[in-house]
């Protein structure tokens, strides 16, 4: 916490302790002493903000960001990497353009190898550790090293657009299958936008854990792509944005990744920036030869689940059984409407849009009802299939259901930060009978059909999709969870020692 801070308002130091109270109001033209000038509050926060008229508490929360040094220093980027095998982490941070770059001409004038400024500067391992020391980050650095050294990745880059204050951070986990497979993207794995409130710590750990997934999850659904994950700090991106769009096609373009709009982020992202010529390394679009890939990966959440119910109740067959969906969005919708509904079972659905839960239930109403989202994790029913937001198990929880299987679309369903407590939660859910395997075994329809479309473009055929999804989803999932068993190990301990000899080597 900030415990003191100078201000020199009105050309006098105000002396400020600020402590965890949101009621603390600071107005008027503000000046902060960093780096021996002084810094008025619209350079600090941005444009907007002429006249500071800011909570303490949300002061605070500015100044603990990877970004908060870039701001003060007029920096535009910034790397932290981790070498597992050596256990070496590196540090630079860099100007690299001007605040009022045009990024709408990103593709047309420039590309991402192109100089921007005569006015660089590149702070090596040392310079940037001082970058921190001298704004007090020392302590918040160190939080975010220990989150990349515990999941082993690469490591993270950010990159700032200082005019609508955009904060790109690439999570990469690793670049092991991608490296030499022939493409500008060595590395896969969705871009998700965070609100700016949001605390940038917690968005840290969601990019990493999902980075982390992903490279399992690209190794599992046999793509030559290594894992990583794109999170954005910013205000909602309107599609007519050009200089929002071309910032963050050229970022994407510095990470090296193959990327497709996740949560915050309408597939209308992939068509702008593929039609204007901003990055093809994006897919996934309305305007997809292929379309959203929702729907492969529901497919391949379907073919899972008859498999585990093939092995947990001796049949593939579902009717009779009764499943709950949690979560109704691009996945969670069409399972329920193309496969699930046609298996003649009892089927409740919860979300927190009303709209998909009233049309699946006027579409299906001798199959569909609705459930209230509070009591997804106390129902007595059959299988689970979480398809919304990740981390609902935790070990309070797990010991509560009352399923048979749980196996669903929703990414990192296990609220753990590292592959050994995944493993421990798994084996909570063996205890207590239930059938699961972790998410990155079967939620790949959309990485697949991403693949065919970056690498075969108009080329791309739904029927590869769909049968690489059948060998991954169905006959992938079968090997693994027939091996668990001769092992005496969980499907989810399974996947993770057969692919980390392969991401890991």
């Amino acid at each position: 916490m900030v415990s003191y801070m100078e201000f020199i308002m009105q050309k006098k130091f105000v002396k400020i302790d600020v402590f965890d109270t949101p009621n603390l109001l600071l107005t008027g033209q503000t000046f902060f002493p960093y780096a021996h000038n002084l810094y008025p509050t619209n350079q600090i926060f941005g444009s907007s903000l002429v006249n500071c008229s800011c909570q303490g508490k949300d002061l605070y929360h500015m100044r603990k960001s990877l970004f908060f040094p870039l701001k003060q220093e007029n920096l535009t980027s910034l790397g932290v990497y981790y070498h597992f095998k050596t256990g070496l982490v590196t540090f630079r941070a860099d100007r690299e353009w001007e605040e009022g770059a045009d990024w709408s001409r990103y593709g047309r004038d420039f590309t991402c190898e192109h100089p921007l400024t005569a006015r660089t500067a590149y702070l090596g391992h040392q310079e940037t550790h001082d970058l921190f020391r001298k704004h007090d980050l020392t302590g918040y650095l160190d939080d975010v090293v220990d989150l990349i050294k515990k999941g082993n990745h690469q490591g993270i880059e950010c990159f700032f657009d200082q005019e609508k204050d955009i904060h790109f951070i690439s999570n990469m986990h690793s670049n092991t299958l991608g490296i030499n497979n022939g493409y500008h993207a060595i590395r896969s794995g969705g871009i998700r936008r965070h609100e700016k409130d949001e605390e940038e710590l917690d968005v840290i750990i969601d990019g990493l854990n999902l980075s982390r997934a992903m490279s399992f999850k690209n190794a599992g659904a046999q793509i030559p792509f290594g894992g990583s994950k794109i999170t954005v700090q910013c205000e909602p991106v309107d599609l007519n944005d050009y200089h929002a769009i071309g910032f963050l096609a050229y970022a994407l373009d510095r990470t090296r990744s193959f990327t497709g709009p996740d949560m915050g982020f309408s597939p209308g992202l992939a068509d702008v920036m593929r039609r204007e010529g901003y990055s093809v390394n994006i897919a996934g679009g309305f305007e997809s030869h292929i379309g959203p890939t929702g729907s492969p990966t529901a497919y391949g959440v379907y073919l899972a689940l008859k498999e585990a119910a093939e092995v947990k109740f001796g049949t593939e067959a579902l009717a009779g059984k009764t499943v709950v969906v949690q979560g109704l969005g691009a996945v969670g919708y069409p399972l329920v409407e193309k496969y699930l509904a046609k298996e003649e079972l009892n089927i409740f659905v919860t979300d927190i849009l009303q709209d998909p839960v009233k049309k699946l239930v006027a579409q299906f109403p001798d199959h569909v009802k609705e459930i209230d989202p509070g009591d997804v994790l106390t129902t007595d029913a059959d299988i689970l299939v979480p398809g919304a937001m990740g981390g609902v198990l935790d070990e309070e929880s797990i010991r509560g259901l009352k399923y048979s299987i749980v196996m669903g679309a929703a990414n990192n369903q296990l609220k753990a930060t590292n592959q050994e407590e995944e493993i421990r939660l798994a084996k909570i859910l063996a205890e207590q009978d239930i059938l699961f395997q972790v998410d990155w075994m079967h939620n790949t329809g959309g990485v697949i059909a991403g693949m065919e479309e970056y690498m075969h473009r108009e080329n791309a055929s739904m029927d590869s999709i769909m049968s690489h999804t059948e060998k991954v989803c169905k006959s992938g999932v079968r090997e693994n969870l027939e091996a668990a068993s001769k092992e005496g190990i969980t499907p989810t301990e399974r996947a993770y020692k057969y692919f980390s000899s392969m991401i890991y080597q």
